[in-house]
């Protein structure tokens, strides 16, 4: 019969390519303001080179993308660019009791007073 021929994994030939995936990524982040490093539009395209060229060079090496070598090198980009950003929670309030009863009470008055407009011209439809 046909025998299935399977393709190890050559983890050597992608861990040799990867690091130009990361040179290139490199290079089209030295066009963006570190300052603008922790916002992701102004990156994502770049980003998304990035994260295309590690897959295809995953698969050229008959590799599974994503796979711990290859996480382990998108890791170290992400230290390498990304460490001082964080995920800091923004923490709502409530505004002053004023405030919120008066957003409260506009809209309602404003129904009531479409509704007695509405009833008030309903009854006086054969005048108009």
């Amino acid at each position: 019969g046909a025998r299935q021929q399977t393709n190890l994994c050559n983890e050597s030939l992608m861990l040799e390519k990867l690091p130009a995936c990361g040179k290139f990524f490199e290079e089209m982040m030295k066009k963006v303001d570190s300052k603008k490093w922790c916002n992701l539009t102004e990156f994502i395209m770049y980003y998304d080179s990035f994260t295309q060229c590690t897959e295809r060079e995953a698969n050229n090496a008959s590799c599974f993308w994503p796979n711990p070598l290859a996480e382990g090198f998108i890791t170290g980009i992400h230290k390498q660019f990304f460490s001082n950003c964080t995920s800091d929670k923004i923490h709502w309030e409530d505004p002053p009791d004023e405030i919120l009863i008066t957003l409260i009470l506009i809209p309602v008055m404003l129904t009531c007073a479409m509704i007695t407009m509405v009833v008030w011209c309903s009854k006086r439809s054969d005048i108009l």
